[in-house]
């Protein structure tokens, strides 16, 4: 009895590790500009905010995601990029999203760039627009050096004559 309960054990593990080695595993920006050789033709998966413009090109588009350090160019299909509701700008977050896909160092399908082909795409968190609060030091701030700039000038002038 003791021999099949320790056997059992011993397949569980097994399973346990086996099955986690078929998940892609979370990796930043920096990891894979860093060590894009090590990663090169492996699934991974990947986090960031969906920055600028999704650009659709026939039944698939390119989002970039960045996590904070880079950003990074994914290829998806058209239909997965139509989950992503807001990107990043100037005025608002952008969606935060989770890809799991191929990375590649040199892509052969887009002139050597690094990017990755997305197999999954799953939207972690939603986006949101935000008025940026005007700053009334710096307005301040502004105003003295232009004073400054103006009285220099105006000195400048008089020691011309």
């Amino acid at each position: 009895m003791k021999l099949f309960f320790r056997g059992v054990f011993f397949i569980g593990l097994f399973l346990i590790f086996a099955a986690r080695a078929c998940y892609a595993q979370p990796v930043s920006s920096v990891d894979l500009v860093s060590n894009a050789a090590k990663f090169d033709n492996t699934r991974i998966s990947y986090e960031g905010e969906a920055i600028g413009d999704i650009m659709y090109r026939g039944n698939f588009a390119w989002v970039n995601l960045r996590d904070g350090a880079n950003a990074i160019g994914v290829w998806l299909e058209g239909s997965a990029a139509k989950t992503i509701q807001r990107t990043g700008s100037y005025q608002s977050k952008g969606d935060w999203v989770e890809v799991v896909g191929i990375f590649h160092r040199a892509c052969p399908l887009h002139g050597g760039d690094l990017d990755i082909h997305a197999e999954t795409i799953r939207i972690v968190r939603s986006g949101r627009a935000y008025a940026e609060k005007f700053n009334i030091r710096k307005r301040n701030f502004a105003l003295v050096l232009l004073v400054i700039l103006g009285v220099a000038w105006i000195l400048k002038q008089l020691k011309i004559r």
